[in-house]
């Protein structure tokens, strides 16, 4: 095959041209090295256009995946590739059932537990998921929703903000109960789940049970967004020792010195 890319010709300039205009650039991309694989193999004619329509729709899929990816500004990059679900305090039937979330299904996954416990792991695995599987995703902090507001507050445009937000089919906020929340923080994440109630799902992760929250804000608008948020919710709790923690004093944190 590589004997053969090397002399492959170049595509005719009209069949290159008709290519672009048609926007077939991963098919573009193949053509001339799959025509001259034809030729020396002698496939049978109908498979040169099949071989390239399967690897037109293929790279259409990766470039999709990959703005999906890029649009939901996810932390780390954690898939479940290198998730452990034995070492999760979350039920394995549990974990497995978040994976379908999302979608036509506008339930919460709500996870509280201690820091180090998988959280934000889980989340943003369950997010990576979800966006192979063709769906979009957004991902906030806390703080990200209270610079939010304050950029739409001065124009009057929140509720457009937050309708845009929304276009994802499935939005995360992470870390909440970490630090302080501002009023514009606890008014941003009240909104979002308010505008996605019964629409949306909404992920959170939080060091505090969802029935704390009224200590981060205050306790009407706290009560106002526990009771939308976890009205179809999954309440995860993760318990256990922290994995970074544990991993530090493993001595597997950081590769050893030379």
């Amino acid at each position: 095959m590589n004997a053969v890319t090397a002399a492959a010709p170049a595509l005719p300039a009209e069949l290159e041209a008709l290519m672009r205009q048609l926007k077939m650039p991963y098919a573009r991309a193949l053509a001339p090295e799959l025509i001259a694989t034809a030729r020396a193999q002698r496939w049978e004619p109908v498979e040169v256009p099949r071989a390239l329509l399967v690897e037109g729709a293929a790279g259409r899929e990766r470039s999709a995946l990959a703005t999906r990816r890029a649009a939901a500004g996810f932390p780390t990059g954690k898939t479940f590739d290198a998730w452990k679900p034995d070492a999760s305090s979350i039920p394995a039937p549990t974990q497995q059932a978040l994976r379908t979330l999302g979608g036509h299904r506008r339930e919460n996954p709500v996870v509280g537990g201690p820091s180090g416990t998988g959280k934000t792991f889980l989340l943003e695995a369950l997010g990576q998921h979800a966006v192979e599987r063709g769906l979009h995703v957004a991902w906030f902090t806390l703080e990200d929703l209270g610079v939010l507001l304050r950029r739409h507050r001065v124009d009057d445009t929140v509720t457009k903000a937050i309708a845009r937000v929304l276009r994802a089919d499935l939005v995360v906020v992470d870390d909440i109960g970490l630090l302080p929340v501002a009023q514009n923080a606890a008014e941003g994440l009240y909104r979002l789940v308010d505008a996605a109630y019964e629409k949306k799902p909404v992920a959170t992760s939080s060091n505090l049970h969802p029935a704390a929250f009224d200590e981060l804000r205050p306790k009407t608008l706290a009560t106002a967004t526990v009771d939308r948020l976890l009205h179809h919710a999954h309440v995860c709790q993760t318990t256990g020792e922290s994995v970074r923690l544990s991993q530090t004093l493993a001595g597997q944190g950081v590769n050893p010195l030379n």
